[in-house]
C-alpha cells in the first residue's frame, strides 16, 4: 500500500510558517493536486513529503512507515521538477536510467525499465537523442519517464507542465492522466493552473498560506467551495458574489441581492433560515445565470442588470454585467444577441447559489445544487 498520511506537518523559514499544520491523506493509487496561488506553500509540502525539506513539526508516513527523518534515497519515491532536470550531457537512455543506475540495478533489468517507461511516454525512437535535440514537450517526457522507471509506489510532479505552450500543456495533460491511470502510482501533483487541477485530479487539495482550505473531487470544490477564496481562485471566470439580506416577504423568505434584486428561496436550509435580517454573500457560478432580453421575460425574480461587455468566446459568450455597483460574469450562448448598455433580465436560480458568511466567508449550510440552466437563444 503506497498511502500517503501528513499528521499535523509544519514547515517554518525564518519567521515564515510557509506550511502550518497540514492534515492530508493521499489514499492508495490516488490522484491528488495540490492546488493554490503562488507562495502558498504547496511546493514545499511537496519537497517535505520527498524529504527535501525538514518539517518542524508533525509527521510524514508512507504506505504506514514514518519517514519523517528518513533521507530522500529511503523514502521509496520518484519526482519530477518542474524544470525538467534532464542532464544535457547524457542520451535520453541514458537520463531515464540515471536513478536505476544510482541503485545500482542490473543493466538488463535497467534496459528492460528504460524501453518500457519510453514506450508508455512514445518517446522510445528518441533513446540515443541528447536533450538538446528534443523539443520542450519532450524533454519534459524524458523526465516523467525518468519517474516511471523507478517503478516507485508513489510520484510527485511539482508544476511539470508550467514551462510548456498552452496547446502542447493541453496535450500532455491527457498524456499524464492516461498514463499515471495506467500505472497505478499513488500521485502527489502541484499546480498553480486550476485547469490542469480541475481535469486531472481525483481529488484537489486548495492551499492558502500554508494552510489546506478545502479537499474534494473536482466537482466538489468548483460548485461548493468551503468558503470565499475558494470560490474566486477556482473557475475561469471566478464565482461572482453578490451581497444579499434575508427577509420574509408574506411567510416565505426572500434574498434581496445587489442593485435591488429579489430571489425567492423556496426551500431554505435550516441554517439559511436563521439568518433573516442578516447580511449575507451570494456565491454563483456564470453558467447558473441565465439571460433573458427583457424583465417581463425573467421567470419570476425580478433581478435586473445592465450589460457592460459582450466577449465571444466561440462556444459561448462572456457577458460582463452591472447590477447595481456590483460587476458579474453570465454565460449566454454564441448566437444570444446582446449589445452593451441594454438591459437584461437575471434569472438567479437560488438551488445552486452558494451561502457565505460575509464576515468570515466561510460556506453557510449544505452544498447548491450541481448543473446548470441552459442559456437562452
Amino acid at each position: 500500500m503506497a498511502e500517503i498520511r501528513l499528521e499535523r506537518v509544519s514547515t517554518i523559514f525564518g519567521k515564515v510558517r510557509a506550511v502550518d499544520d497540514v492534515e492530508l491523506t493521499i489514499n492508495h493509487q490516488e490522484f491528488v493536486v495540490l492546488l493554490g496561488p503562488s507562495g502558498c506553500g504547496k511546493t514545499t509540502l511537496l519537497r517535505s513529503v520527498a524529504g527535501l525539506e525538514s518539517i518542524h513539526s508533525g509527521r510524514i508516513l508512507l504506505g504506514g512507515r514514518e519517514v519523517t527523518d528518513l533521507p530522500p534515497r529511503k523514502r521509496d519515491i520518484a519526482m519530477v521538477f518542474q524544470s525538467y532536470a534532464v542532464f544535457p550531457h547524457l542520451t535520453v537512455f541514458e537520463n531515464i536510467a540515471f536513478g536505476l543506475r544510482m541503485k545500482r540495478i542490473q543493466s538488463a533489468e535497467v534496459k528492460r525499465r528504460v524501453e518500457s517507461a519510453a514506450e508508455l511516454l512514445h518517446i522510445g525512437e528518441f533513446l540515443q537523442r541528447h536533450p538538446a535535440q528534443l523539443s520542450g514537450g519532450q524533454r519534459q517526457r524524458v523526465a516523467v519517464a525518468r519517474a516511471i522507471a523507478m517503478e516507485s509506489g508513489v510520484i510527485l510532479m511539482d508544476e511539470p507542465l508550467s514551462n510548456l505552450d498552452a496547446l502542447l500543456r493541453v496535450e500532455m495533460r491527457a498524456e499524464l492522466k492516461r498514463l499515471l491511470r495506467e500505472i497505478k502510482a499513488t500521485t502527489i501533483y502541484v499546480t498553480h493552473d486550476q485547469v490542469e487541477a480541475l481535469s486531472m485530479g481525483d481529488r484537489i487539495a486548495v492551499m492558502r498560506a500554508g494552510k489546506v482550505v478545502q479537499v474534494g473531487n473536482p466537482l466538489e470544490v468548483y460548485s461548493a467551495p468551503a468558503d470565499r477564496f475558494v470560490g474566486s481562485f477556482i473557475g475561469d471566470p471566478p464565482m461572482n458574489f453578490l451581497t444579499a439580506e434575508l427577509e420574509r416577504d408574506g411567510g416565505r423568505l426572500t434574498a434581496v441581492v445587489a442593485g435591488g434584486g429579489r430571489i425567492p428561496l423556496d426551500e431554505p436550509s435550516a441554517e439559511l433560515a436563521e439568518r433573516v435580517g442578516e447580511g449575507l454573500v451570494a456565491g454563483i457560478r456564470a453558467e447558473n445565470i441565465e439571460v433573458a432580453r427583457q424583465a417581463a421575460d425573467a421567470p419570476g425574480n425580478g433581478v435586473v442588470a445592465r450589460c457592460l461587455v459582450v466577449e465571444p468566446l466561440g462556444s459561448h459568450n462572456l457577458l460582463t454585467l452591472a447590477l447595481g455597483d456590483t460587476r458579474l460574469k453570465a454565460i449566454t450562448r454564441p448566437d444570444y444577441d446582446v449589445a452593451p448598455d441594454e438591459d437584461v433580465a437575471l434569472h438567479i436560480d437560488a438551488r445552486r447559489i452558494r451561502w457565505l458568511d460575509s464576515e468570515s466567508g466561510l460556506a453557510i449550510g449544505p452544498p447548491p445544487q450541481a448543473g446548470s440552466p441552459v442559456p437562452p437563444a
